[in-house]
């Protein structure tokens, strides 16, 4: 027969790490939404503070921006995001590195004509003063 002390401790440790990992993907989760939302209204400082400084930056088309030419794309209007739907989204977290993927259907104005995108993207984000942060997207078609 087993100890049911070491049985009920083993439990309430591996409760503890699920939640503590639950709640760090839930983070994370609400981190992906600013962005999503970022990339519709985008704002400078708050660009500045959801993203690394050594971001890296890759669009489907293979052009690959710093995290100062992201904002600066982001904020000239050249290309804007009009709606954005994430689907198909998954995550894990592994120590202070979040990996995201998901498809982005979206409507963009590129210079006064609709486009409709549908690509996939993975996100890495990286734990900066239990803060998540950015570090680097690329974007692919599909």
């Amino acid at each position: 027969m087993r100890n049911p002390i070491i049985l009920l401790l083993a439990l309430c440790i591996s409760s503890t790490l699920s939640l503590a990992q639950t709640t760090e993907e839930s983070k994370l989760e609400g981190r992906v939404e600013e962005l999503r939302r970022l990339l519709i209204s985008p704002d400078q400082q708050s660009l500045l503070d959801i993203t690394s400084s050594h971001l890296s930056y890759g669009h489907s088309n293979g052009r690959i921006e710093n995290q100062q030419e992201f904002v600066a794309y982001m904020l000239s209007g050249v290309s804007k995001f009009v709606t954005i739907e994430l689907q198909d989204q998954i995550m894990d977290v592994v120590g202070n590195t979040g990996i995201v993927r998901h498809t982005i259907i979206a409507e963009t104005n590129n210079l006064g004509e609709t486009v409709y995108i549908k690509i996939g993207v993975l996100l890495i984000w990286q734990k900066d003063n239990d803060e998540w942060k950015l570090l680097a997207r690329q974007a692919f078609k599909i």
